[in-house]
């Protein structure tokens, strides 16, 4: 199987998958509807951290902080009146300059030391979420309503889950075409070896800090549809274990992967749920269940099917070299 069957095949399976996604509020329950939905804004937080760790390289334990902003921001902006299509772009400009700023650390520090500097900003977050009342209403939260678009009201789940969804293919075509861009490529090359990329004329200053902007921006994204989906933000949701989550999701997707956080997504949102005929081992099987998969793959579930499709690649081509030979030596004879 080559490069291109490879590629057909991938489309192939994203259709079916859209297929399902559009059907799916026609055969689940308001519940399982609710949860498609939650798929959809991890799925979004994910992409923008795959687009932070998994293509440019850059460790972040932030992008929790930035749903968290997102959400607040979104939240705030709607309760004082601001249609819901004018407060997400404002979310989102937000979470992309503090982002822009959040990478010059980035610039001094890589690898280890660059996941303490995140840390610590998202502890900084969660800090301010909870203490200035002043802002966010502190542990009381606020109340969210959803939105009304173009006069259409996203009050049920069904509806809602479509805003989320029809979102989430716009994160991922614009996503699809930022790397597959000289953008995409320069983040792989700051990943692969900053040095060399920087050699050869990439300016990994500028690509650093706008890796941690669009990822941020893209958390910004989730947020802003994480308040509604809800329709109430505190605090408690935003600390550390959103942001290990979502570092979850990238890591068994496949970091570097496209399908990568949406696979990884589905795993940290469904699972769980498939899990709790188990009651208080359901966590447990989980995290074995993990465990157990980076154990095999560090590279991801993503991983295991690309080495698989490698495997055959390289033996169909080991096969036409021998058919070629053969035909040679008959040829000969």
């Amino acid at each position: 199987m080559n490069a291109s069957q490879n590629r057909r095949l991938y489309i192939l399976l994203a259709v079916m998958a859209a297929g399902v996604l559009v059907a799916a509020p026609w055969l689940l329950s308001r519940y399982g509807t609710y949860i498609l939905s939650m798929w959809c804004v991890m799925s979004i937080a994910a992409v923008g951290l795959n687009l932070t760790l998994g293509y440019a390289g850059q460790v972040s334990l932030a992008q929790g902080a930035f749903v968290g902003i997102g959400a607040y921001a979104a939240a705030l902006l709607t309760g004082a009146g601001w249609p819901f299509l004018v407060a997400l772009p404002a979310a989102v400009v937000l979470c992309f300059a503090i982002g822009w700023l959040l990478g010059y650390p980035a610039l001094r520090v890589q690898h280890h030391y660059l996941a303490f500097v995140t840390l610590g900003f998202s502890t900084l977050v969660f800090l301010v979420l909870r203490n200035e009342e002043w802002l966010t209403n502190g542990v009381v939260g606020v109340v969210v309503e959803r939105p009304t678009l173009f006069g259409l009201a996203t009050d049920s789940p069904a509806s809602f889950y479509y805003l989320c969804l029809a979102i989430l293919g716009l994160v991922s075509t614009f996503t699809f075409g930022l790397i597959r861009s000289p953008w995409g490529r320069a983040f792989l090359a700051l990943r692969e070896n900053p040095v060399r990329a920087l050699s050869l004329g990439v300016d990994t200053r500028r690509y650093t800090l706008m890796a941690f902007a669009l990822g941020s921006a893209l958390g910004g994204v989730a947020g802003s549809l994480y308040a509604p989906l809800l329709e109430f933000v505190d605090p408690t949701p935003f600390t550390l274990v959103l942001s290990f989550n979502l570092l979850l999701m990238v890591i068994v997707g496949g970091a570097g992967f496209f399908f990568g956080p949406f696979l990884g997504a589905l795993i940290a949102v469904l699972l769980p749920e498939w899990l709790r005929f188990a009651d208080g081992l359901y966590l447990i099987l989980y995290a074995t269940f993990v465990m157990a998969l980076l154990a095999w793959s560090p590279s991801g579930i993503l991983g295991i099917l690309d080495r698989h499709l490698a495997r055959r690649s390289a033996q169909a081509a080991s096969a036409a070299r021998a058919a070629s030979v053969a035909t040679l030596k008959e040829q000969a004879q």
